[in-house]
């Protein structure tokens, strides 16, 4: 006769570390955010961004190999800079138009006709147009994206759920460029670039099916035409509330500190030919890594205290690590400084998803996607002058540079301190108790 002693003894030991282990997953999940659509989005963040990062951050080298010449590179880069502030508000007026998840669908499938006009057709023209179509997928997308999580879940979980978007946009920032940079060391520059591109496709494709499966419906058609999503931004801009103007305007001051050194920074760390810096390329690139490690271990701490207490204090926090940089940066000839500056670049991501939970809370329940493309469709178009106005600051000296920098920084920082609402209190009703 078969002993059952040693089952009858462990199956009430082994249902219960069982029924432990699924009670403390659903635990994290629920802490987390992780609904079944938050789960579709950021695996569309994963999949979208490795293939943004696999084959767009070496189309400057393609564009050269192709013979477009460096003009084509800066026709590039200004295109990309443009084209994410004019992006955003049409990205959030379909969302609020036509749902998220028809938004994403429209998104990624141009996205995709972008991919494959660059695998099919080797000329840098071409290259250019396709990128009309993909180069600014995150620009148009996010308003959607931010919507989305808007409305899936409640308000006391908003900045989990859009830290643990910034989160999971740092694993193709990292993953991408090694396996594109493979590919291309593998096969060469045209070749390796394209092979890129057609991995990146993939990665759409099967992020649209993701995305389609599991995020869930959007309302009814005739709950979004009386959600009467606004196409005339100056329309929206009376709708926007005077917290809102007054982050913007702290908000864009603060950017400027970023933009006026961000494209020079790696000169001044790394130098010319004809004037070394203080660090190797390998040593910038360990820099990066430090600042993207502190931006990692600090999302989920924060937004689990910023959901339940007031936001004001996270994003004058942020702003303060923005205007730092540029300050600490003008002091560091080490890689020991250097470090520290680029911890500090990395804490600047402390109330980022605050400040974005912000702009949810505060726009109109019925017009979120839109009021969050208006307001980076704002703030990105002033600041893009910046990238412009930074070089020839730079060429003054690069100690100009850094120091109009902190000067915006600390006025934006300053405005928003004294001008600016307690925004948590406002748009939540969370009091510190």
């Amino acid at each position: 006769m078969p002993s059952t002693r040693g089952a009858g003894l462990t199956s009430p030991r082994v249902n219960s570390d069982r029924r432990g282990w699924r009670a403390a997953i659903r635990r994290a999940i629920e802490f987390l955010g992780l609904r079944r659509s938050i789960v579709g989005l950021l695996g569309m963040v994963i999949l979208v961004g490795l293939g943004e990062h696999m084959a767009e951050q070496f189309l400057p080298l393609y564009l050269i190999a192709l013979g477009g010449g460096f003009i084509s590179v800066g026709a590039l880069n200004g295109m990309d800079n443009l084209l994410g502030a004019l992006y955003a508000f049409p990205g959030g007026y379909a969302a609020d138009r036509f749902g998220t998840k028809r938004s994403l669908l429209l998104f990624n499938v141009l996205s995709m006709i972008g991919f494959v006009l660059v695998i099919l057709i080797p000329s840098w023209v071409a290259v250019m147009g396709g990128a009309v179509l993909f180069l600014s997928w995150t620009a148009i997308s996010l308003p959607a994206t931010m919507g989305l999580v808007a409305r899936v879940l409640p308000k006391d979980k908003r900045t989990m759920g859009v830290s643990m978007h910034s989160l999971v946009r740092r694993v193709p920032m990292a993953l991408g460029p090694i396996m594109g940079g493979a590919l291309i060391g593998a096969l060469g520059v045209q070749t390796g670039v394209r092979v890129a591109f057609i991995a990146a496709l993939f990665f759409a494709a099967v992020s649209l099916v993701l995305q389609q499966v599991l995020i869930e419906p959007d309302p009814p058609r005739a709950e979004r035409m009386a959600q009467r999503a606004e196409s005339r931004p100056w329309r929206l801009w009376r709708e926007m509330r005077p917290e809102l103007k007054q982050l913007l305007v702290a908000d864009t001051l603060v950017r400027f500190c970023e933009q006026i050194p961000y494209a020079l920074v790696v000169i001044w760390a790394v130098g010319t030919a004809s004037s070394p810096g203080p660090v190797t390329a390998l040593q910038f690139g360990v820099l990066r890594t430090i600042e993207m490690a502190t931006a990692i271990l600090i999302y989920i701490p924060v937004a689990y205290f910023a959901d339940r207490s007031q936001k004001k204090p996270f994003v004058v926090m942020t702003f303060v690590f923005f205007t730092a940089f540029p300050l600490v940066l003008f002091f560091s000839h080490s890689f020991a400084i250097l470090a520290l500056a680029f911890v500090l670049r990395g804490l600047k991501e402390f109330g980022e998803p605050t400040r974005k939970a912000l702009i949810m809370d505060l726009a109109p329940e019925d017009r979120k996607a839109g009021m969050f493309g208006l307001y980076y469709l704002i703030r990105d178009t002033i600041v893009s002058v910046a990238a412009f106005g930074g070089a020839f600051l730079w060429a003054l000296r690069p100690g100009v540079n850094l120091l109009v920098a902190f000067g915006f920084g600390l006025l934006g920082t300053i405005w928003f301190a004294i001008r600016g609402h307690d925004l948590g209190r406002v748009a939540t009703g969370i009091s510190l108790n």
